[in-house]
């Protein structure tokens, strides 16, 4: 299911920069038909409403100049991506699509394995004290959360001592850290990778322009300006794309270290409600 709905991540970045390039060529066009009509209509209007015209500018003329600068801007990247050769640029962007997929199915997990630790020990302890640790247990196996399952194995092994329930939830407290930081390797492989990339695309260039001079014999301003300006746009890429998974990578690893401490904090209680069940029922 997870792997599912990573494809469909992954499907859906690509549906938008899809949709937003198509945005931009239907605002280019409209802003082209429209200009192309303004013409024609100041070319059979007399001179005087001409002037009228130029003096008094409307609220119209307004939007299509920003609908044209939002036009020029989408232009303005797609030109800097295929100046910056679309082999490095490429699997740069890759980088950032297969990044932002794996934060988003982290993200979204990580929220749904958050629950309400007090409201929980509540419960445990009121099917502790009605239906002893049976009904304890049948409280947490209906709960999905990692605290639940931890709690569920403490439960398991309390006609065993409170040594081994204590045993119990350390080692599969550390399962269930793991499940959590499932995926996160990857994130970080990209966040290293994108900006080596850059950095190899932007040697590589450096390498062209140099043999660029060499083959015209002189040092002309425009081979050098130009060779070094595509070079570096692979490096501007890979900072990007580092910085934005590196946004995401922070959150989730916040986001782990929160629900370790609530599951920490929460065994603890488990493991003093157990002992307060037992020295009752003596």
């Amino acid at each position: 299911m997870k792997k599912l709905f990573t494809l469909l991540m992954l499907c859906g970045v690509l549906s938008f920069g899809s949709s937003a390039d198509v945005f931009a060529q239907g605002a280019t066009t409209t802003q082209t038909t429209t200009t192309a009509d303004e013409d024609t209509a100041a070319q059979a209007a007399p001179v005087v409403q001409d002037t009228q015209t130029t003096t008094d500018p409307t609220p119209e003329a307004d939007v299509l100049g920003a609908e044209g600068e939002e036009a020029g801007f989408h232009q303005s990247v797609k030109t800097k991506f295929i100046e910056g050769g679309w082999e490095f640029m490429g699997i740069v962007l890759l980088c950032l699509i297969l990044g932002l997929a794996v934060a988003i199915e982290r993200i979204i997990t990580l929220n749904m394995a958050t629950t309400n630790t007090k409201k929980l020990l509540a419960r445990v302890e009121d099917a502790l004290a009605t239906g002893g640790v049976e009904a304890a247990k049948e409280v947490t196996r209906n709960n999905s959360s990692p605290v639940a399952s931890i709690f569920t194995q403490g439960l398991m092994r309390s006609s065993e001592g409170i040594d081994m329930v204590e045993k119990s939830i350390i080692s599969y407290g550390s399962v269930e850290m793991g499940r959590l930081e499932r995926g996160l390797v990857w994130i970080s492989l990209f966040i290293s990778l994108a900006p080596m990339l850059g950095f190899m695309g932007t040697v590589l260039g450096m390498i062209e322009a140099f043999d660029n001079i060499e083959r015209q014999g002189d040092i002309s301003p425009v081979v050098v300006a130009n060779g070094i300006k595509i070079a570096l746009l692979t490096t501007v890429a890979g900072l990007i794309v580092a910085v934005i998974l590196q946004l995401f990578y922070n959150y989730c690893v916040s986001k782990i270290d929160s629900l370790v401490n609530k599951m920490e904090d929460a065994s603890i209680a488990l493991v003093d409600m157990l002992v307060r069940h037992q020295l009752a029922r003596r």
